[in-house]
């Protein structure tokens, strides 16, 4: 795979952490999508060789460091998802982008309730339904997602 294939997928997941740490209103940064998950999930489907559960290990740990969370819990839940993602690769993508919407969207009330176990079993967190508010932001923007990365992918021509 040539570098320049490798940054570009970096810089994709760059400007996705960028998106989940930007300052946004409190009335709607509950609504707050999903950026890394959608973006982890959009190369393990296009690439399942080259963006795999180690790299969603070494991405979560960084939105960890970013958020300021306790260590390993997004690493953990990233990897979790982008697991069952690679695993399954094959027939998602056979899936309509409204289809593969709800199954990221499926996917993102996972990884929540992932980080939610996680901190819940560590600290004293309390659940509440607004928890799973980005759920729904998440299935709005996956076809959106789906379309501009997959145009990236086939303007670089990254294989």
């Amino acid at each position: 795979m040539p570098i320049r294939n490798i940054l570009i997928i970096m810089f994709t997941t760059v400007i996705a952490l960028i998106a989940s740490i930007m300052p946004l209103p409190l009335s709607i940064d509950a609504f707050r999508p999903d950026w890394v998950l959608v973006v982890l999930v959009y190369w393990c489907l296009a690439l399942p060789g080259r963006v795999n559960v180690i790299t969603a290990g070494f991405v979560g740990f960084l939105l960890d460091v970013l958020l300021g969370s306790i260590l390993g819990v997004h690493m953990m839940a990233m990897a979790m998802v982008v697991y069952i993602i690679a695993g399954n690769f094959q027939k998602i993508r056979n899936f309509s982008v409204w289809q593969q919407s709800l199954i990221v969207g499926v996917l993102s009330a996972l990884y929540h309730l992932i980080v939610f176990w996680m901190q819940r079993f560590l600290t004293d967190a309390v659940f509440l339904p607004s928890y799973l508010y980005p759920v729904i932001t998440t299935i709005v923007l996956w076809p959106w997602a789906f379309l501009l990365l997959r145009k990236v992918r086939r303007h670089f021509r990254i294989t």
